[in-house]
């Protein structure tokens, strides 16, 4: 997958993403922008690959699964934030999504 975005923000949503391989790659190009991965449980962000130019990632250690699904994603940001996380709950329902 290829993102390219400038000042901008992109969310790409893999809760319920159906990837039939182990590794999904995504090449990344932003400048002055955020890229938004919404994960589920299971889902490993790799970000090793990325050059960064006065920006910054966030993502949290995800619990350990049998079988991850892994997310490599390589490429440069310039100015920018990678936010990794999963979906935010609804106001007062268990666990819906907003």
């Amino acid at each position: 997958m290829e993102i390219r975005s400038a000042w901008g923000e992109v969310t790409p949503d893999f809760t319920v993403a159906v990837i039939t391989h182990d590794t999904l790659d995504i090449d990344l190009d932003l400048r002055a922008g955020a890229l938004k991965l919404l994960t589920r449980p299971g889902v490993v962000v790799d970000t090793g690959g990325l050059v960064l130019n006065y920006s910054e990632i966030k993502a949290r250690r995800p619990a350990d699964a049998p079988d991850p699904l892994r997310i490599r994603i390589t490429g440069e940001i310039h100015h920018g934030q990678v936010v990794v996380r999963p979906p935010r709950r609804g106001f007062g329902r268990k666990g819906a999504t907003a």
